[in-house]
């Protein structure tokens, strides 16, 4: 009994020491996001199991021999380890915080410049984390936006009383381009959001190995002109839609933002408007050839990865650079909020970095980033401290970008127009 308790608390101060530096690698990068990931974002929940667990023991036990002290010893580690992991979770809000009032302006610290602090209901979501509900939201699922079957399917989220002309959030899952499902990621954000009065949309499109790059993009502007088209009968306003996603839905939320009206990736519907208001990229992936000479990068480029999501016969670097965002920056790309863990063992944060500085240096609209510090990949799919601070970030950046569109909108309604002319005397 006390060999495995001792056991217990040692696997409890691990787990806490690899979400606090987790251990660099390709190799070990899956069981390192996972026992991270988990552990950071359920830290409060680890830690009570650990004390409790420890407070038995002695009640039951005593301190009698020197197995039972190492135990209480890592178990004061484990404890300590994962007090450490929660203050940085909490440091989300400040992070956040930060970065939006650094990139704009004053005009958002004087009207959304509250750090919201967490009621008894987010408490009681951050502790029971994957009860994924909210009072007053309905949810709509598996409408067809397009022929194909259930991966051309999507759900809306919308406020009971269906509101009237409502900003839209589009969400793109992630998975590596190769799993992932709408009903699984992104919802802390869209159940806020839909709270809010917001109309969210949550999309599935073809996985690859059997699709092959662009019909993932293809597939999400297809969603994104059935929106267009229907989200009034939902409540929705098409004319502002802002999009998000995580890892590869993070990838192609970033294209989506900076490849609209491109007639090659809406074949068919090439006179659609796919032009967003607001894009917010969690952990994406922004260099698919290597350009930034990252290591990790480089090592993900010559993976197999690549040529199952881009076909075996992509050429490198040409079809590569096209599917990345790094290639596609661009003057009048939509206001930015890109989010990053700085111990993120997938993707890293330096491609983030890199990302951010070139986007900055290109575009005409506000590119705000925060880097996590703690936060491994995957941070936002269920509701914890941190996750919590950043769907309250995420949501007054989404009500800055509504607010002002106005600002932006005359000169983004005049290009739109010109680009739909000039195909339109083209022939296309």
């Amino acid at each position: 009994m006390t060999r495995t308790f001792v056991l217990r608390q040692a696997s409890s101060a691990i787990l806490a020491a690899n979400a606090i530096r987790p251990v660099p690698g390709m190799p070990l990068s899956v069981p390192v996001f996972m026992s991270g990931w988990l552990t950071a974002e359920l830290a409060p929940q680890l830690l009570a199991l650990t004390a409790t667990d420890s407070a038995i023991h002695v009640a039951r036990h005593g301190i009698r021999s020197r197995s039972d002290k190492v135990g209480l010893l890592l178990s004061t580690a484990a404890v300590a380890a994962l007090s450490s992991v929660i203050a940085t979770g909490r440091g989300a809000a400040h992070e956040c915080e930060s970065a939006l009032r650094e990139e704009l302006g004053e005009d958002y610290a004087e009207r959304d410049g509250k750090i919201a602090r967490a009621g008894l209901s987010a408490w009681r979501r951050i502790y029971d984390p994957f009860w994924m509900r909210r009072k007053g939201v309905t949810r709509v699922r598996n409408l067809r936006y397009a022929p194909g079957g259930r991966r051309f399917r999507l759900n809306i989220y919308h406020r009971d009383d269906v509101p009237s002309d409502a900003p839209v959030l589009f969400q793109i899952h992630g998975g590596g381009w190769v799993i992932g499902s709408k009903d699984q990621q992104g919802i802390p954000l869209m159940l806020e959001m839909a709270s809010r009065g917001w109309v969210c949309v949550s999309i599935n499109y073809p996985l690859s190995p059997r699709a092959v790059w662009p019909a993932h993009l293809i597939a999400a502007k297809q969603a994104l002109a059935w929106v267009r088209a229907n989200i009034g009968r939902y409540g929705g306003d098409p004319d502002f839609i802002a999009v998000t996603g995580g890892s590869a839905g993070g990838h192609l939320t970033a294209m989506m933002g900076l490849t609209p009206d491109a007639p090659e990736l809406q074949p068919g519907f090439e006179n659609t408007s796919t032009a967003v208001h607001a894009c917010v990229p969690h952990y994406g992936v922004y260099d698919m050839a290597g350009d930034t000479g990252i290591k990790p990068v480089l090592q993900r480029v010559k993976s197999g990865l690549m040529p199952m999501v881009l076909g075996k016969n992509a050429k490198f670097p040409d079809d590569y650079r096209a599917a990345s965002p790094l290639a596609h920056l661009r003057a009048d790309a939509p206001p930015f909020f890109v989010l990053h863990g700085r111990s993120d063992s997938f993707i890293p944060v330096a491609e983030a970095r890199v990302f951010v500085e070139k986007l900055r240096e290109a575009s005409d609209n506000p590119v705000a980033y925060a880097e996590l510090r703690g936060a491994q990949h995957a941070f936002d799919v269920f509701p914890s401290i941190r996750s919590a601070a950043v769907v309250q970030a995420v949501g007054r950046f989404l009500e800055w970008a509504y607010r002002t569109r106005d600002q932006r909108e005359p000169e983004n309604r005049e290009s739109v127009a010109e680009a739909v002319q000039l195909r339109d005397t083209d022939g296309g």
